[in-house]
Formats: structure tokens, sequence, C-alpha cells
């Protein structure tokens, strides 16, 4: 009888020991959910209100007409130019919410919103992360023109390649509110409000499926299949790992390991600003891509489009300045 309790006793432990855990992983979940999007809330809601001030203004044309230039090169309408700028000064979230607030009265292709994520994805956050660029090393202002001219070439070069191979170019699906402008400001705030459930339900899904990539190892095979590579690309194996994190986690946390391992004299300057250079095109590889997606973004122009078109502009950029220095060193040998 005795032995008997004992193992109800011990399963009834067992029992609220997995009834623990499963808690304890939802509950962290909910708070990275929760500091997640109180960051995208914090971002998007005053920029929100201040696109429809803007908007109610007549403004948005204005601003649209002098940003149109550079959007017509990729192919998108001038009233996006709004969505970009926004993106590059503040954040991607900051980007999507002038998305949200400027789609109604936008009709827009698979195509066209794909390179609209993928150089909002190329050139964001710029005042955080350059910042974060020049204490790893790396000069602000030409990892700003890489990030910034590699976005308007990328953006051309898929918008030509979607047209000429006639690809995603069907009416995009879009996740948020298309429907046309609200009659009042009510109805405005209303749709507002679900737009901005809808990102918090898009984090949630984003947070979970972090998780599973990293407990199935996804995140690991690919450090794994890019470490061999990276060396190719002016970076020895010390910068290699601390590259590959930065890409797929992003480059707040990479460019932190990359300042660590500055201070501690481990690389040199030029593969510093190698490393620096390709997590600037290509970072926050899983993350970032997810939340693109969500918005209509294709993932063969948004991943392993930018992938490929990041290692090959690092590639010409190591050879022609390794190129330009033996040269260099080739003219003073031959003045002594």
């Amino acid at each position: 009888m005795g032995a008997v309790n004992r193992q109800g006793d011990m399963a009834m432990t067992e029992t609220k020991q997995r009834g623990g855990v499963i808690k304890e992983f939802v509950a962290s979940l909910a708070r990275e959910t929760v500091l997640t999007s109180w960051e995208l809330i914090r971002i998007t809601v005053p920029i929100i209100i201040l696109t429809k001030i803007l908007e109610e203004l007549g403004l948005i044309a204005s601003l649209s007409t002098l940003l149109s230039p550079v959007m017509q090169i990729i192919g998108l309408p001038g009233a996006l130019g709004l969505v970009w700028a926004t993106t590059m000064l503040t954040s991607i979230y900051g980007g999507i919410a002038v998305f949200v607030s400027l789609a109604p009265g936008i009709t827009l292709t698979g195509a066209q919103i794909t390179v609209l994520c993928s150089v909002m994805l190329i050139a964001h956050s710029l005042p955080l992360e350059l910042s974060i660029s020049k204490k790893a090393g790396a000069g602000l202002l030409p990892i700003g023109l890489l990030r910034v001219g590699g976005a308007i070439f990328y953006g051309f070069v898929l918008s030509r390649l979607c047209t000429v191979l006639q690809i995603w170019q069907e009416p995009a699906t879009l996740l948020f509110q298309t429907a046309e402008v609200a009659p009042d400001i009510w109805h405005w705030a209303l749709n507002q409000v679900v737009n901005l459930a809808l990102i918090v339900m898009v984090i949630f899904c984003i947070v979970i499926v972090m998780r599973i990539l990293r407990v199935i190892g996804l995140l690991s095979l690919l450090e794994r299949l890019l470490s061999p590579v990276l060396p190719f690309f002016g970076m020895s194996k010390r910068a290699a790992p601390v590259t590959v994190v930065g890409m797929i986690m992003g480059i707040g946390y990479g460019g932190a390991l990359i300042i660590r391992e500055t201070c501690s004299g481990k690389m040199d300057r030029e593969e510093i600003f190698n490393a620096m250079a390709l997590m600037g095109l290509s970072h926050a590889l899983v993350e970032d891509t997810l939340l693109m997606m969500a918005i209509g973004g294709k993932l063969g122009g948004i991943f392993w489009g930018r992938i490929l078109f990041s290692l090959g502009i690092v590639f010409l950029l190591v050879r022609t300045t390794r190129y330009l220095a033996d040269r260099k060193t080739k003219t003073a040998i031959r003045k002594i």
C-alpha cells in the first residue's frame, strides 16, 4: 500500500514539475512578447499619429514628391519614400507603422512589397546601428554609404529582375487593414488599434518560431554553414563566428561581440570593417525576415537574394581594396 502511495506521490510531483516548466515557458514567451511589443508601441504610436497629421495637412504628398526620384529608381511609388525614410531614422517597426497608415491608398504587387522590404532590411535604424559600427572600429560614413547605396542598388536590381522574369507580379495580399480611408477619426483610430494588435500577434509568433529554431538547431546549422565561407570575404577564423552571430541575431548583438574582440586586439582593422560591412548589409536574418514576410515580402528576395547580394558586394569590396593596396605598395617600391 505504501509503495502505491509513493508511486502516486511521485507521479503527482512529476505532473507538477511538468506543469511548472510549461507555465515558466509560457511566462517567458509572454514576457519577451510584452517587452518587444512595448518597444513597438512606444515607437510606432507617435509615428502613426504624426503620419495622420501630415496626411491631414497635405504634407504627405509634398514629402513623397521630394523622395519620389529615389523610389522610382527601385520601381516603387513615391509615397513609399516616407516609409523608407522613417525606417532609416527610427526602426523597421517605425517604417511598418507608416506603411500601415499609407497602404489603403496604394496598390502594390508582391514584387514591389518585396523590394520595399529589402531596402528596409538593408538600411534601417541607421543612427543607432552606425554608432555601434563606429564603436566597433568601422568608419561611420563608409558603412552608412554602403548600406544606403547598397539598399538602392539591390532594390534596383531586384525590381528589374522581377519585371524581366515576371515574378511576384500579382497584387500583394496584406496582413494589415487596407480598406479605403476611414470616414472619421474614430474609425481611423480603430483601424490602427487592430493593426497594432495584429503586429503584436506577429511578434508573438516570431518569438515562438525563434525558440523552435534554437531548439531544433537551425540557427546553429546556419552558423556552421556560413563560418567556413566567411574567410573568403576578408575575415579570419576569429572574426567569422561573431560575424555569423551578428548576421543571424542582429547587428546590436554581433556589434557588441565585435567591440569586445576589438578591445582585446584579436582582430585587425581591415577584418573589423569587412565584418561590420557584411553585418550591415545582412543581419537579423531570421527575426527581421519573418517580420517582413508578415507584411508580404517574398522569401526569395528578402532572404536568399539579400544574402547572395551581401556576400557578393563584400567580396568585390575586399578584392578591390586589396588590389588598390597592392598597387600602392608596388608604386612605392618603384619610387624607392
